[in-house]
């Protein structure tokens, strides 16, 4: 470059469309359309672990129901299917951290926190945080109703 000649920098960022970049990343990594189902009754089952380790410091997280249980259920007519569990539910700020990055796993952050032990005792399934997007595979639209713990 001579001196008389500048170049113009200038740095540009990506831009996606989410929904057809989501489509794409679920249909790649799940070929069976039945999948979703596991994944989900896999989150509510980490829920209810991570609840049980709570509560081992603070059984008052409990409230009461210290009986951990996971129930699906199939509303024909609705045409919704829901799962629901009384594990440990999230707070507003871990619903959009967890929820609302792909990728991010509330779990594994979860796990790492856990002692050596502590690691060995737990059963925890999802470490990779696309195990939610897999209902997007037979449906257009989720819901997700929580409430943290405590």
């Amino acid at each position: 470059m001579t001196e008389n000649m500048t170049a113009n920098r200038e740095t540009m960022g990506f831009q996606t469309e989410v929904k057809q970049l989501l489509q794409l990343m679920i249909h790649s990594l799940y070929s069976n359309r039945e999948i979703f189902l596991r994944e989900l009754v896999s989150n509510a089952s980490d829920a209810c672990d991570k609840l049980r380790f709570e509560a081992l410091h603070n059984a008052t997280l409990f409230e009461n129901d210290a009986d951990l249980h996971i129930h699906v259920s199939y509303d024909k007519n609705a045409r919704t299917l829901t799962i629901s569990d009384n594990g440990i539910g999230m707070s507003r700020d871990e619903v959009i951290a967890n929820l609302g990055t792909i990728a991010k796993s509330g779990t594994r952050e979860f796990f790492s926190r856990l002692s050596g032990d502590q690691q060995k005792d737990a059963n925890l399934i999802g470490q990779f945080g696309v195990g939610f997007y897999s209902s997007f595979i037979v449906a257009d639209k989720v819901v997700v109703t929580t409430r943290r713990a405590g």
